[in-house]
């Protein structure tokens, strides 16, 4: 009896390390016993390269000149004891975010997310679990489908009208017809947002000429000081036991003051509305605001709360405003500095919709050469350095080298769109590269990662269609309503990288000419 027992139990023991072996080897890449990090400096015990990332300011070119030199494609560095991995390569970036996509949808729990998303009640910044799929399907189903989005036409309407009419009204204001492109590029995507969520473009009364009062300067100022606080190599990201209690480098204060002059604007808006909807002195849906306020869950219970609102909100802000508005001001100066590619853009208007009507949304999917232009902008000029970091979940292995649970990656938009072996003179701005032999309509993303604008897989921006839409239309619009120059007593614009970031160093200043009839223009002002 006993010898059966023993059997027995051995059989058992074999069979539940089989068991074991086999879901291993299914569920998980197997590791090499002999497996390695990708290439990188030696770390020093417990800081890391921490060094390393003090010492080099931005540490971002750091990372690219380092890469480019050694011939690296994958780099790894190790902060405190967080691997972060840049890649360089799109055969390498698809295996992270296709490939492996499941083992890289998380985002790294970092204190800058965490305070503008409050606490992580949104979706962009928010770690993989039952709050971020909350969210998204909300963001999917709710506000960026395609029925919202039709819904919300005429306000995306009414402010590319408006930016017609202000840029008209600064070329009257101004002698030289001077236009500052980085100021009404921004405006103009900040108005469009606001408009679609608040029913509303100014917080305040605006100016005189259609253009933003200080209100809106704020706003905007808020905006942009929070996305240059967003994972930026904070160092106590990389020590959790420094957070809240030592701002090494001040990024924490920052922080907050951008996140509470953001929210200074919003809040009181979204408070007075939920109020309204309360009270039942507020019936019909006019905006995304509301549609956000109305959700309910299976129960017939309000969906979200107000804080969850509030933060998806600021992400919606944040994310509309900044890519598009980099793009146009980038491809205008770069097409103002090669003529040819205006007289192209501004024919394909002319022969697309004439001289007598404002381009329009309908007309963009024949607008193949104006979104090539922005393609190669997207692609030569990102607004950051890498897209939002992603987190390994496990460890895994990535293009034969090993990846840690818990690593952060980042793909570098630069790498990837300026990589020679993918595109011929990565350097140049040449529209044409985008334009296909069929005459297949241009799309802004790339599925292949050659470049890297609205990302791919789990964690792709889910706006793709409205930053598409926004961004198209802010290009269409100046270059049909206007002729565009350099400054005077110049013979192009000075296209050069700020030191700290890959905006350009001072922002775009052109000369602006009506040239449609002057009765259009007279519509738009009444």
């Amino acid at each position: 009896m006993t010898i059966i027992i023993l059997h027995a139990t051995i059989l058992f023991l074999a069979f539940t390390l089989l068991t074991i072996l086999f879901f291993k080897k299914t569920l998980y890449t197997p590791i090499p016993p002999k497996a390695c990090l990708p290439p990188g400096p030696k770390p020093w015990p417990i800081i890391g390269n921490i060094s390393i990332l003090i010492r080099n300011k931005p540490f971002f070119r750091w990372v690219h000149d380092t890469m480019s030199k050694m011939g690296y494609e994958i780099f790894c560095i190790r902060l405190g004891s967080v691997h972060v991995i840049i890649v360089t390569s799109p055969e390498i970036a698809c295996e992270f975010l296709k490939k492996q996509d499941e083992n890289f949808m998380a985002r790294p729990t970092l204190l800058s997310a965490e305070l503008v998303s409050g606490g992580y009640s949104g979706t962009i910044f928010t770690t993989v679990g039952d709050q971020w799929r909350k969210m998204k399907r909300v963001l999917v189903s709710n506000i960026l489908s395609s029925e919202t989005l039709h819904w919300m036409h005429d306000k995306r309407a009414e402010e590319a009208d408006h930016l017609v009419n202000y840029v008209y009204n600064v070329i009257k204001s101004n002698e030289d017809g001077a236009v500052n492109v980085r100021a009404v590029a921004q405006h103009f995507c900040a108005n469009t947002i606001r408009n679609m969520i608040f029913s509303k473009r100014f917080f305040g009364k605006g100016t005189e000429n259609g253009g933003p009062g200080v209100e809106e300067e704020e706003h905007l100022h808020g905006v942009f000081n929070i996305l240059s606080c967003l994972y930026n190599f904070c160092i106590s990201d990389y020590f959790p036991f420094l957070r809240r209690r030592i701002d090494l480098d001040g990024n924490e204060k920052r922080t907050r003051q951008a996140f509470e002059t953001v929210r200074k604007y919003h809040d009181p808006e979204i408070d007075m509305r939920i109020k309204q909807w309360k009270e039942g002195t507020r019936r019909e849906k006019d905006d995304i605001l509301d549609v956000l306020i109305t959700l309910k869950d299976d129960k017939g219970s309000t969906l979200l709360t107000s804080e969850e609102i509030k933060a998806q909100i600021l992400e919606m802000v944040i994310a509309t405003i900044d890519n598009p508005s980099n793009a146009i001001e980038w491809a205008l100066g770069e097409m103002i500095n090669q003529p040819e590619t205006l007289i192209r853009a501004v024919q394909e208007l002319n022969r697309v919709v004439g001289k007598n009507r404002l381009v329009q949304e309908s007309d963009m999917n024949n607008l193949n050469y104006i979104k090539a232009c922005l393609k190669e902008s997207f692609r030569l000029h990102p607004m950051v350095a890498f897209n939002l970091p992603h987190e390994s979940i496990c460890d895994t292995m990535v293009s034969g080298y090993f990846i840690p649970k818990g690593s952060h990656i980042l793909l570098s938009r630069p790498g990837l769109g300026r990589n020679s072996k993918i595109w011929n003179e990565p350097l140049r701005f040449n529209p044409e590269r985008h334009l296909k032999n069929d005459g297949s309509h241009v799309i802004l993303n790339d599925q292949e990662l050659h470049l890297l604008s609205f990302s791919i897989g789990r964690r792709s921006c889910p706006a793709v269609n409205l930053g598409s839409t926004v961004s198209i239309m802010l290009l269409a619009r100046l270059l049909q309503g206007f002729t565009w120059s350099p400054p005077p007593n110049t013979t192009c614009i000075k296209l050069v990288e700020a030191s700290d970031g890959m905006v350009l160093s001072e922002p775009l200043r052109a000369i602006a000419r009506a040239r449609l009839d002057e009765r259009l223009y007279a519509s738009l002002n009444s």
